[in-house]
């Protein structure tokens, strides 16, 4: 008997001829670009969670990808993405002294 396991999830590109090379077969379709974009902005959710899970840095790097790929599906590149980044972090700094905001107190 044929088992079939159900994902109707984004993947990596290779992820197709990996699963042939292993004896089984893969089977997918290409997104419309809507469809990319809803299932691209559920993978960054699905790779987060994967990295609060394990806190391994691996996660951090297919999280890195799903950021790259969430930026291109809305007609960034990653070298746009990257000096949007820099300029933030001129303008508003980054978070090297590790601070976190506890409150801000209105003057009288």
């Amino acid at each position: 008997m044929r088992q079939t396991k159900e994902y109707s999830k984004l993947i990596r590109d290779r992820i197709p001829e990996i699963i042939r090379l292993s004896g089984k077969t893969p089977e997918v379709r290409v997104l419309t670009s809507d469809e990319f974009q809803s299932a691209v902005d559920a993978k960054l959710v699905e790779e987060l969670k994967e990295y609060q899970e394990s806190g391994d840095v691996a996660e951090l790097a297919d999280l890195l990808e799903t950021l790259y790929a969430a930026a291109n599906a809305r007609g960034c590149s990653r070298e746009e993405l990257e000096q949007i980044r820099a300029r933030k972090a001129e303008e508003r700094g980054a978070f090297e002294k590790r601070l976190f905001l506890i409150a801000v107190h209105e003057k009288e």
